[in-house]
């Protein structure tokens, strides 16, 4: 699988730009702040339809835009196909594939697929929960479209479940709302089976990373195993209550959320949110039997985060074929060694998209094909 032909409309810094591109590896070159990033933001935004940068659509349009466009020609099996997605801000997104409409944007999902690793990654190994969440969630996504129609549902379902929760509860020493009580239990019955559905598919999900986490950990980091595991790296889902071994079936799920809501009811009615569900979950990491979060040093934590986005990659290579890799400012991050590491593990993807300030961060190995970004030109060399 590969990106041909790149085109945007008003997205980010570019009013208009047209980019040909070929298998292999691309590197776009040059100072920041010229538009190096926006490139491959935009193809991933066309996988995934959200940014690694920014959680909302308004600024990937341009200043005095009122909707951005998107447009990619992506090769697969010896065919091909055109993807447009219009991006408006406030409003719904509109696609088109082949240029002809879709009912939902969402409907683009899984044509073309990517794995993003970016600075910012740094942040699954040594931040909040929500990183480490979305990390998850945004893989199943791209792994199986139809759980971006599962997490829409479970954070509508929590948004109104907890607004009912306000008005229900017991307020300023307020008598509670038993009409709102009534309806709160139909918001329980969904919040449980859209949470069980989206907590099944993390549970499997880490199930079938672990194992490409530890090799790719081991090869990153370059490290010799111990023998009793002291720098095996891992990974154990940390749902937010009690569950029994090897749960997973989508109706046991439900009804163990179900248990844990009636326990829980008089505190969530107290201090008016949804206490316990996959929006509370976490996903430990770990070298050996410590967490990598607090323990690990600057060139561990840098090698777990390449670990789990090479990891990603490797469990969407196994269902069918290769992902575009983008490595968007990565290679200045890393030292030497891991440099030519990452190199020699990427040196065989049918596409790798590289971005970087300057050129003597990217092993001579991995430029291919070279584009140079100045002042909102792109330029082939």
């Amino acid at each position: 699988m590969h990106v041909s032909l790149l085109e945007l409309t008003d997205f980010r810094s570019y009013p208009q730009v047209a980019i040909e591109l070929v298998a292999g590896v691309s590197v776009f070159l040059g100072p920041n702040g010229q538009g190096k990033t926006n490139l491959v933001e935009a193809v991933d935004y066309v996988a995934t339809q959200s940014s690694h940068r920014v959680s909302s659509d308004q600024p990937l349009v341009r200043l005095g835009a009122d909707r951005a466009v998107v447009r990619a020609v992506v090769q697969r099996d010896g065919r091909q196909a055109l993807i447009e997605v219009e991006i408006n801000p406030g409003k719904s997104n509109r696609a088109r594939l082949n240029r002809g409409a879709l009912p939902r944007a969402r409907e683009a999902l899984g044509i073309l697929r990517t794995v993003v690793f970016s600075p910012e990654d740094l942040e699954l190994v040594k931040g909040d929960p929500a990183a480490r969440r979305r990390f998850l969630d945004d893989l199943l996504v791209v792994r199986q479209p139809r759980y971006a129609g599962v997490r829409s549902d479970y954070d509508r379902v929590l948004r109104q479940r907890s607004t009912l929760l306000k008005t229900a509860g017991r307020r300023g020493g307020a008598v509670r709302n038993e009409s709102a009580l009534s309806t709160l239990e139909v918001w329980d019955a969904h919040l449980a089976r859209t949470g069980a559905e989206l907590l099944a598919g993390r549970l499997e999900l880490v199930d079938d990373l672990g194992p490409h986490v530890a090799r790719h950990y081991t090869e990153v980091a370059m490290a010799v195993p111990k023998p009793d595991g002291g720098n095996d790296a891992g990974l154990v889902y940390k749902p937010s209550f009690t569950l029994g071994p090897a749960l997973t079936d989508r109706a046991e799920l439900a009804g163990a959320i179900l248990a844990e809501i009636e326990v829980r009811r008089d505190e969530e009615l107290d201090r008016g949110v949804t206490l316990d569900g996959p929006h509370r979950d976490d996903l430990t990491l770990l070298l050996g039997r410590l967490p990598a979060k607090g323990y690990s040093s600057h060139g561990e934590s840098w090698s777990f985060a390449l670990a789990l986005r090479l990891a990603a990659f490797s469990v969407l290579q196994r269902d069918g074929d290769d992902p575009v890799l983008i490595l968007d400012d990565v290679f200045a991050e890393l030292d030497e060694a891991r440099r030519n590491r990452l190199a020699e593990l990427v040196s065989g993807t049918e596409q790798v998209l590289v971005t970087a300030a300057v050129a003597a961060d990217v092993p001579p190995e991995l430029i291919d094909h070279r584009f140079d970004v100045r002042e909102g030109a792109v330029t082939r060399v």
